[in-house]
Order: structure tokens, then sequence, then C-alpha cells
């Protein structure tokens, strides 16, 4: 049975991806902290959201609540996340991410954007705005189909 067009277009998506994240992951890798994606998006979340919990980021990611339990304990073992228990429930912990993981993130962020910045060379203005609107109206479409399935952290 020969590609549709809707399958080539996703084709070419997931080998752009394949491609962009080797190229995150190198940057990622070059670092003086050595981040993975992950981690440097669980770092991300908790630089936005101070103080947030383990449960916080497993409901707002959608992720394994022991994928995350994981990263959580590998960035607070290299003191680039601390937690403190929370006031009203001493069970839970409050996490905010330390200056080692404060200037950690913002490196891995720098090497992203460059990577973003790469990626998009010679595209002018309007083409990335374009760009963003279409694939806008294929996350709706997908969104119709199976909604609320989108995470923050992937």
């Amino acid at each position: 049975m020969p590609m549709t067009l809707a399958d080539e277009v996703f084709e070419s998506l997931h080998g752009l991806m394949h491609q962009y994240r080797h190229l995150q992951y190198r940057a990622l890798r070059g670092g003086a902290e050595e981040l993975t994606h992950m981690e440097h998006k669980v770092l991300g979340f908790f630089s936005v959201h101070p103080g947030a919990t383990q449960s916080d980021l497993v409901q707002h990611a959608g992720r394994d609540k022991a994928q995350v339990a994981r990263l959580i304990k590998g960035l607070r073992d290299r003191g680039l996340l601390e937690g403190q228990p929370d006031e009203a429930d001493r069970r839970s912990i409050r996490l905010t991410v330390t200056a080692e993981g404060a200037a950690a993130h913002e490196v891995a962020r720098t090497q992203a954007s460059q990577v973003n910045a790469q990626a998009v060379a010679g595209l002018e203005e309007g083409d990335c705005r374009q760009l963003l609107a279409l694939l806008g109206r294929i996350r709706g479409n997908l969104d119709a189909v199976q909604p609320d399935t989108r995470t923050a952290v992937d």
C-alpha cells in the first residue's frame, strides 16, 4: 500500500524530531552538568513553579510517578533541586531549584535556544508563523480525536 500524503507528513515530522532531539541531547550532554532532556524539563518546571510538589509535576506532565520520582531523586542527589516539607502536609515536599540547578538549567536553555535558532535558520518570520499555525491546526485535529492528551514536559 503506497504512503499517503498524511503518512509522508508524519514520517517527515518523526524524522525531524529524531534529528532535533539528537542535536539537543548532544548540546545538553556537552554542558558542565550533563543534563538529560527530561532533567532539563524538570528543572524548567520547578524554575517556573518554585515550591511545587512531585505530584504537581506528575499531574502537569502526565508522566509516570516512578519516572518522576527517579528524576527528582537524581536531581536532589546532585544538588540541583532541594526540598522542604510542606507546612500544611508534612508528607509533601515542596521543591525548588538550587543556585547550581538554576545555573545548569540556564546553560541547557541557552544551548537548546542555539539548536532552535539553527533549526529555523533561513526561514522568514512569516514562514515560522505559518508553520506554527499549521502545526496548531494539526494539534487541534488530534485534540478533537483525543482531547487533553498533551504534556508540557515532553
